[in-house]
């Protein structure tokens, strides 16, 4: 599996798919390897607290093969939260694909985002804790993680406009503060209780369209 470059990944705009956007699945090479383990690591223990000789170790690669094909952990870092990036896309355009409709579509996602929620090992939203460990705003995490948001803003306004809500912009900017609490408190807290607000909040918020 082709992995794009970090560079690509911060100056690709919102909206458009690397060529490899799919979720990560186990093989034998030894770059995906260290992909598939970094990516249980970083999202389970935090992004900070895993250290190359750990993600080498676990991942049964030598040191010069990590380098040779990552030369430095924030290129696996970037590779990481950008391919988070691409599997929402994914999962969301096949909401779009199989949902029949806008409102549909909409609904969809708030169930997604609770079967997230209350799945074991739920551990948050990635670009928020992602976000929470870079606090440099100019940092190429943070840039993919503003990407996400945005695009995740776009297309939602693309949605309740279709669906007919007469304030589009508003509804988006309501309907992801409400999936970032749930996410935040499903994690902190009780994911039912969470994502029982979040289903009721939503629902409120779609009856006007």
């Amino acid at each position: 599996m082709t992995v794009e470059s970090p560079l690509s990944a911060v100056q690709r705009l919102p909206g458009q798919p690397s060529p490899d956007s799919v979720p990560l699945q186990s093989g034998p090479g030894a770059k995906q390897r260290v992909l598939v383990t970094a990516d249980r690591l970083f999202y389970s223990e935090g992004i900070r607290t895993v250290g190359v000789d750990r993600l080498i170790a676990e991942s049964s690669v030598t040191k010069a093969t990590f380098y040779k094909h990552f030369g430095a952990k924030d290129n696996l870092v970037l590779d990481y939260i950008t391919r988070r990036f691409d599997e929402v896309r994914v999962e969301n355009q096949a909401l779009v694909s199989s949902s029949g409709g806008p409102t549909a579509t909409l609904r969809a996602i708030v169930a997604a985002i609770v079967t997230r929620t209350q799945a074991p090992g739920f551990r948050g939203c990635p670009f928020i804790n992602a976000a929470a460990e870079f606090s440099d705003p100019n940092h190429p995490v943070r840039i993919v993680v503003v990407q996400f948001r945005d695009w995740y803003t776009e297309t939602l306004v693309d949605l309740f406009k279709e669906a007919g809500h007469a304030m589009p912009g508003d509804a988006a900017d309501e309907f992801l503060a409400l999936r970032d609490g749930a996410m935040v408190g499903g994690y902190a807290g009780d994911p039912i209780a969470a994502t029982a607000a979040l289903t009721r909040a939503a629902d409120r918020l779609l009856a006007a369209v």
